[in-house]
């Protein structure tokens, strides 16, 4: 079991962001990495769709023997996280936008939310809003649009500033000082968010958090991989291959990339 595979899943090449946090923490642990690209974006698909999407994911990665859960993807987590740890064995870890700790380091008070509509609209993400940020003013925005161009690899493209020129503005002028990216896909914007935003704004993401409740979740059901080995990762995709390739293209270690229809 130690040996086995961390699983990860999301719609696309957004949860990579998650994986790069989850290597860097844990880099003797092997991986399997899926991308659902053809069914991207879950944000815009209805809860049911989003828990049966979540369902299949699941599905593969435990007939490929992963011995943990990794939720990459902020829509799934928020929709189908609490169904998949009543129907499976496994442990999970899920991901949610770091509301949390932007609020407590907030000093204007008024905290930036980009999100899919997936997220903003469930309940889980309410509920952390109403617990974590009594006191501050959340300003929510749907990136629509965002996660097809950087599924494409469009993640620099001016049809991208366009659209967070057009979300952001609005924060800006309310007084954020905190933008809280609530997609694994969003990351990959962060050389553009920085070009945008003034000094006064920081960005904040989930990935660091997610990777070390993984490992804080392994140590405590002795599931670490105690190999001194570096992990083998293998990634797969049901979208264009050469794009997954791209967002891994520095990283550094071996590993494969297959296309592979589920």
């Amino acid at each position: 079991m130690k040996g086995s595979p961390v699983g990860i899943f999301d719609s696309g090449v957004g949860g990579t962001s998650i994986w790069k946090e989850i290597h860097q923490l844990m880099p003797n642990e092997n991986t399997i990495y899926l991308a659902d690209s053809k069914n991207a974006p879950y944000g815009e698909k209805s809860e049911k769709e989003i828990l049966q999407l979540s369902i299949k994911n699941t599905q593969v990665l435990l007939e490929k023997g992963c011995k943990i859960i990794v939720v990459a993807c902020n829509t799934a987590t928020t929709n189908a996280i609490d169904f998949l740890r009543a129907n499976f064995e496994v442990p999970f870890i899920g991901i949610e936008p770091a509301i949390k700790p932007a609020a407590l380091q907030s000093r204007s008070k008024t905290v930036g939310v980009l999100a899919t509509k997936g997220t903003l609209t469930s309940k889980l993400f309410h509920s952390t809003s109403e617990n974590h940020a009594r006191g501050i003013t959340i300003i929510e925005r749907e990136g629509t649009g965002l996660v097809p161009l950087i599924e494409q690899g469009k993640t620099g493209s001016e049809e991208v500033e366009v659209l967070l020129r057009q979300y952001l503005r609005p924060m800006l002028d309310q007084g954020i000082d905190y933008l809280v990216l609530g997609c694994t896909h969003y990351p990959y914007l962060i050389p553009v968010l920085k070009k945008m935003l003034p000094d006064t704004v920081q960005i904040i993401d989930s990935g660091q958090a997610v990777a070390r409740q993984t490992k804080a979740i392994l140590q405590k059901n002795d599931m670490l991989n105690t190999s001194n080995l570096p992990g083998k990762h293998q990634f797969y995709t049901n979208g264009d291959s050469q794009i997954m390739k791209s967002f891994l293209k520095d990283v550094g270690v071996d590993f494969s990339v297959e296309t592979k229809s589920f």
